[in-house]
């Protein structure tokens, strides 16, 4: 795995990734959960060509800004940028866009997890 490994991911807005019906506000436009998903699935779908057999990411952090609305029936896509790299740690820029321009950007942090060690530990949590 190298700096620079880029990933994206579009979507339509639909009443299925509105704000309204996220409930994080009250409008038909698309809800900054969402947006922050897409950005999620974008640095998450680049480097799963590089991970071994049974390994996936996690994500631990992220810091972004919603700038701009976006309506109804509008295409919008998130676009990720691989630019730290420390063992198991990735960093990533991250940006979203619609049809009219960006519309949001910041940082997302993932962890390199072997998948079934970590959902065993997830689900010993409840075994307590």
């Amino acid at each position: 795995m190298e700096l620079g490994i880029k990933g994206r991911v579009e979507t339509v807005v639909d009443h299925s990734n509105t704000a309204k019906f996220a409930g994080s506000g009250e409008l038909d436009v698309f809800a900054t959960p969402n947006m922050i998903a897409l950005m999620e699935q974008a640095a998450q779908a680049s480097v799963a060509p590089y991970l071994e057999e049974g390994q996936g990411t996690v994500g631990t952090m992220i810091s972004v800004t919603h700038d701009a609305a976006t309506p109804l029936g509008m295409k919008v896509w998130a676009e990720s940028e691989l630019v730290e790299l420390d063992r198991r740690r990735l960093v990533f820029e991250v940006c979203a866009f619609d049809e009219c321009g960006a519309i949001g950007k910041g940082r997302h942090e993932r962890f390199i997890i072997n998948n079934e060690k970590f959902l065993t530990k997830v689900n010993a949590k409840g075994e307590k």
